[in-house]
């Protein structure tokens, strides 16, 4: 994945370190090869404008500097990278440097570099810097203008962000970030042959996406079909030995009530329930007594669970012997008295 390796460098460095902290450059970080902010050893700069340089201008050296600051070492950060990985769930990802550089145990998908991406835009620093086109640095009291390497940020309708790269390895990828009508989306590319074919795949995608699929509120649809359920189905519950049988249900939680759905399966929208009449007392508040599908004709969209409401408690021995005595009573009051 070449430089978008430094999207999770970044999001790192801003949730561990002080931005405005200056720094002293190393050796090692002022003699890293391929793409450069052009740091000499012992300049002095601050974290923040170090991340400028990494975004902005893709600076590998500003990557060792950043690594060598938070972690120590690019090793030790490497592990603060994988770590940070296997919290996001990012399973087909392995990190071994902050920068990129082609390596068989530095590697991701475009998927999963998607979902990084997706986490590192709800950081509002983040989200500021892959979206300057333009920013002036300070090194050693000195001023130094730098250029977003990214060709589609203020060129394609929409594009505010993320991340170029590029390895004889990796060949030219590119990571983008766009919104359109309300709807944002992560474009990934990855191995392209040439910048030219980058920009226009992505722009293909992009425009596909934002042409081929609508926002859609899911919850509010599946709640509607639910309350219909509901109505359509009074008295349904039987439950053995419960002190009663009619209660409420509920639904599980819908983590993402609005979704993208392609715009030609919008209407094939369908919801299914599947939910258990007959159950066995005791039936406590949250039992899973049955599940609820949302599908089109193609594909199951989402699944989720359908529980109690309320606790039913089992009748017991006491419960039984009151019910008889109230029956009975029952039977005397209208019996007629009849004397001889």
């Amino acid at each position: 994945m070449a430089s978008t390796t430094k999207i999770m460098t970044a999001i790192l460095i801003i949730e561990n370190c002080n931005l405005n902290q200056t720094v002293t450059i190393s050796k090692k970080a002022a003699g890293t090869g391929g793409s450069r902010l052009g740091l000499k050893t012992d300049d002095k700069i601050t974290i923040r404008d170090l991340l400028y340089g990494l975004l902005l201008v893709s600076g590998n050296d500003a990557a060792v500097a950043l690594a060598e600051t938070c972690s120590g070492s690019i090793t030790e950060f490497a592990n603060l990278m994988n770590e940070k990985s296997k919290d996001l769930g990012l399973d087909n990802t392995h990190f071994e440097t902050p920068h990129g550089l082609d390596s068989d145990n530095h590697y991701t998908t475009a998927y999963e570099l998607a979902l990084l991406t997706d986490y590192a835009l709800n950081n509002s620093t983040f989200l500021n810097i892959v979206g300057t086109k333009h920013y002036t640095i300070t090194i050693n009291g000195y001023s130094k203008s730098l250029n977003n390497t990214n060709e589609l940020l203020g060129t394609l309708n929409g594009v505010y962000g993320v991340k170029t790269g590029f390895t004889n390895g990796a060949n030219r990828c590119l990571v983008t970030a766009c919104k359109r009508n309300n709807m944002d989306i992560v474009c990934v590319v990855l191995g392209c042959d040439t910048k030219n074919f980058r920009s226009s795949d992505s722009t293909k995608l992009i425009n596909y996406a934002f042409e081929d699929f609508e926002y859609v509120n899911i919850e509010d649809l599946i709640n509607k079909e639910f309350n219909k359920w509901i109505e359509e189905h009074p008295n349904y519950f039987y439950i053995e030995k419960g002190i009663f049988s009619d209660f409420k249900i509920n639904l599980s939680t819908i983590s993402t009530p609005i979704i993208p759905i392609k715009k030609n399966q919008k209407s094939t929208l369908k919801v299914n329930f599947e939910i258990s009449n007959h159950l066995y007392a005791p039936v406590y508040k949250n039992t899973n007594i049955g599940t609820f599908r949302l599908y089109t004709t193609d594909e199951i969209i989402l699944e989720g669970t359908i529980n109690s409401e309320e606790d039913i408690y089992k009748k017991t021995t006491f419960y039984y012997l009151k019910d008889f005595f109230k029956s009975f009573s029952n039977i005397l009051n209208n019996t007629p008295l009849i004397i001889k």
